[in-house]
């Protein structure tokens, strides 16, 4: 494949640290223009000293003030803020994007990328959650590429590669079910630390807590809807413990085809860097020679409301995914800090759901503006 050059825009996260193990596994392959993190400047400062990118930024202002005077960023330039996401992602010196960044912190420079027709690795949720109609209208104006990094839609992807659109019947996203799927006692007992013990995946406190109410299926239903341009109806959800088969499509023949692989980000983050072609790799494996048994079954919507809340705000209208969202990560937050029940955290979100039912927003201003009117309506306790 051609040598890229990358930015990787929260490079001291999960998917931006696992972004760079793989620069640094193939060199050939990769230069690194430019890191960016929030406030983690021992991270970036020893990934600088390994891929040497041009530029970094901190978005953060104590970190940012503390790397320029560091010594460990004497040979790049060190920039701040929005301000300086948008440069580097706009800069012609990179190819690729990866869209890193957590939240919807991340959605501004995704924008910018698109309207400079970059190549952009999505691993943003966000993004396509609240801004969905938007952003993917950016990508096709001004002929960028958005390629998907979550693992769910990148199976997906990989299975749609020669099929084209009329031929899909339906996308079938795997869920691993989270730690409480076959729990009997009460949900209202679940404390943070139980719902942070997650069965398959090594991931951040948020996600987890989100695989484990299903609002992270919920949100990669929404994101389907708009990378692969179907109706809602065309979305299902089935759970599969084990987390081989990351997703599956179903065609109008009635055949289904599947991408299969252990649970690890290594291979859908090189797939949308390599895409359409795919490098050698060290990843982990499937053993096939092992025994093995895997089993299907439908969510149960009644104990995981989040995940029935994701299809009604999808049918709602475009901008109540991004009021779901806010209120998600308030109500997250809020249990994180032991302020609310784990089953509160659905209530919320549907409360914000009903609250701002008839809100519209037209631009990224606009749905910043919702997103922190739902967070400032939760700003108060649940009553």
């Amino acid at each position: 494949m051609p040598r890229q050059t990358l930015s990787v825009l929260g490079s001291t996260g999960s998917i931006g640290v696992q972004t760079l193990e793989i620069v640094r596994q193939r060199p050939e392959d990769y230069d690194v223009y430019a890191l960016s993190a929030h406030r983690n400047v021992a991270l970036l400062a020893a990934q600088t000293a390994s891929v040497q990118p041009k530029v970094v930024v901190l978005t953060d202002l104590a970190a940012y003030k503390e790397a320029v005077k560091d010594p460990a960023f004497s040979s790049v330039r060190v920039l701040f803020g929005p301000d300086g996401l948008d440069e580097i992602a706009a800069a012609p010196e990179a190819d690729t994007i990866v869209a890193a960044i957590v939240g919807v912190a991340g959605m501004q420079s995704v924008a910018v990328a698109a309207r400079a027709g970059k190549r952009i690795a999505l691993a943003n949720k966000e993004t396509l959650v609240v801004g969905g109609r938007w952003i993917m209208d950016l990508v096709s104006t001004h002929g960028a590429t958005l390629l998907p990094v979550d693992s769910e839609h990148s199976a997906i992807f990989q299975v749609l590669q020669g099929e084209p659109a009329h031929r899909v019947a339906k996308l079938i996203l795997t869920a691993s079910g989270g730690p409480f799927r076959t729990r009997e006692a009460s949900f209202d007992d679940i404390r943070p630390e139980d719902a942070l013990r997650h069965p398959n995946w090594e991931m951040g406190a948020k996600i987890t807590i989100d695989s484990a109410t299903l609002m992270n299926k919920g949100l990669e239903v929404i994101e389907a809807r708009w990378l692969f341009d179907v109706h809602p109806d065309q979305i299902e959800v089935v759970v599969h413990p084990p987390s081989v088969i990351h997703s599956m499509v179903e065609f109008v023949d009635g055949s289904t085809k599947a991408q299969l692989g252990p649970p690890s980000m290594l291979v859908p983050i090189q797939y949308a860097l390599t895409w359409p072609d795919r490098t050698p790799a060290n990843h982990p494996r499937v053993d096939w020679t092992k025994p093995t048994q895997w089993s299907f079954s439908p969510p149960d919507l009644t104990r995981f409301p989040c995940l029935s809340l994701a299809f009604q705000a999808l049918r709602q209208s475009d901008e109540a995914p991004g009021v779901l969202n806010a209120a998600n990560e308030v109500a997250v937050a809020a249990f994180l800090r032991g302020e609310i029940r784990f089953t509160d955290i659905p209530r919320w979100v549907e409360r914000a759901l009903t609250k701002f039912s008839a809100v519209k927003a037209g631009n990224l201003s606009d749905m910043l503006e919702v997103d922190q009117s739902v967070r400032t309506y939760l700003s108060e306790p649940a009553t």
